[in-house]
């Protein structure tokens, strides 16, 4: 059975990355976010006893999820997909389309699977009709993902990452959309975000949806999603309803967590 070099991986990955300008923020944290992403499926396969060899591709589906915001990125200096391109489509495009995946792997031993894992991992909702077996890869890196979201959104400043003003964050009010769907226990569509203290509201909301125990774990463990639970408005009304949300996050992970 073919297998998985993961040093060479890390090496064409840095290769890759190296065509980027990582004097620019948002390079140097999806550089970052990529490596740490793959370190989670890594652990959250192990902690399901997969075998290693789908250990080793769970790994090597977190290297290769955000291949395509580098391009994002370099285009249109944005991570908003509906300010630019969808990075995942992106991603395959550039991986699948234009030829790079051969430069990470050298057969087509995984290519399906792997495809479908980058094409799904931001969507809202997974797509129907997947295998048992996508099925699990597309949940493991979707888990990865959120964890590190939460964590890169406390490393950067949410300012730099959305494209907004300390102040006008500080400032701004919840749309009542968006915390009604953090009630509701469920990720945020991106389509009902309209203020920049929604993209908070959004960040707290993806705990709700990690699939796999151990997950919820690495994000009480890692403990960013505290810090940004104490983030401090200065609008009195958005500050009254962090307060409610930090009780309400409080008492679901009280009763999730294993």
């Amino acid at each position: 059975m073919m297998t998985i070099d993961r040093t060479h991986i890390c090496r064409v990955f840095a290769a890759y990355a190296a065509r980027y300008d990582d004097t620019n923020p948002k390079i140097r944290l999806k550089i970052d976010h990529t490596y740490r992403v793959a370190a989670l499926c890594d652990e959250i396969s192990q902690s399901l006893a997969l075998s290693s060899a789908d250990c080793d591709l769970a790994w090597v589906i977190g290297m290769l999820h955000d291949v395509g915001r580098f391009e994002q990125v370099r285009r249109y200096n944005t991570f908003s997909d509906a300010d630019s391109v969808d990075h995942a489509a992106l991603g395959v495009e550039l991986l699948f389309e234009k030829g790079l995946i051969r430069g990470y792997l050298p057969d087509a031993h995984w290519d399906s699977l792997i495809r479908r894992a980058i094409a799904s991992h931001s969507l809202y909702r997974l797509p129907a009709g997947l295998s048992q077996r996508e099925l699990l890869f597309c949940k493991l890196i979707r888990d990865a993902d959120k964890i590190d979201i939460l964590k890169a959104n406390c490393l950067t400043p949410m300012e730099e990452i959305y494209a907004t003003t300390a102040e006008q964050l500080h400032k701004a009010a919840i749309t009542p959309a968006v915390l009604n769907a953090f009630y509701e226990q469920h990720t945020v569509l991106r389509s009902l975000r309209k203020t920049p203290i929604d993209h908070l509201i959004s960040l707290l909301s993806l705990v709700y949806e990690l699939e796999f125990p151990i997950s919820l774990q690495i994000v009480h463990r890692q403990g960013y999603l505290d810090q940004l639970l104490s983030f401090s408005s200065s609008n009195p009304e958005t500050a009254a309803q962090l307060a409610g949300a930090r009780q309400h996050m409080a008492e679901y992970m009280q009763k999730h967590l294993p």
